[in-house]
């Protein structure tokens, strides 16, 4: 299991200060969709650089033009870029040779996918390996959660593993473990905590599965 910070709302200089205090407790560091669209595949090369011992995962929520738009996040040092779920099947294809030929892999995000009990099956045949339990901040903001699409996912799947987003916080991970989430990811539960590395470490310690059994 494997703690992904995502980092969504800020500039190359805001991240870099953040990661510098996370590091050491994060797997995986996001160059969320918002920053991706701001700076480009910029903050994908300097977070390379400056943090190599850390996977950095490109959301770039690919629609179209898979293998090309890919390629873009792999060559900057990449290891994982999103495509969406409700992708042509043959965009999702492209995304996958374009990880093939640079040693990445695909991350599929299922936000607004209308029926997964379908779509994984489809994925799954095509060489999909990773898929994002994702709900959006519009549908957080209407009270609901990732958990119970986590579930439903885990229950279809038969090769992939499970990352799930969506307003998770120290508060709610447990759940989120126990549901059997193979990547949990945290944005604002990190970067909006009064100490984001004390935030950080206790949420490596659970997610990594040191935490005390319950009793």
């Amino acid at each position: 299991m494997k703690l992904q910070i995502a980092l969504d709302e800020m500039n190359i200089e805001q991240g870099v200060d953040l990661i510098s205090k996370v590091h050491q407790y994060v797997d995986i560091v996001e160059i969320g969709t918002p920053f991706v669209m701001a700076e480009g595949v910029h903050p994908v090369e300097t977070f390379k650089k400056k943090f190599d011992d850390i996977d950095i995962l490109a959301d770039t929520k690919i629609m179209d033009a898979g293998e090309y738009e890919a390629e873009l996040a792999f060559r900057a040092g990449a290891r994982y870029v999103t495509v969406l779920g409700v992708s042509d099947l043959g965009t999702i294809k492209g995304c996958l040779q374009a990880a093939e030929k640079y040693g990445g892999e695909v991350v599929v995000d299922m936000i607004c996918v209308p029926d997964a009990a379908v779509r994984i099956p489809q994925l799954e045949q095509i060489g999909v390996r990773n898929i994002a339990v994702h709900t959006g901040v519009d549908l957080q903001a209407q009270g609901r959660t990732p958990l119970d699409d986590l579930k439903l996912m885990k229950s279809i799947s038969r090769s992939s593993k499970i990352a799930v987003a969506g307003g998770i916080n120290l508060h709610t991970v447990d759940d989120y473990i126990d549901a059997g989430a193979d990547v949990i990811i945290v944005g604002g539960g990190i970067a909006h905590a009064q100490d984001p590395a004390v935030e950080a470490e206790l949420l490596a310690n659970r997610i990594h599965q040191n935490r005390p059994k319950a009793v």
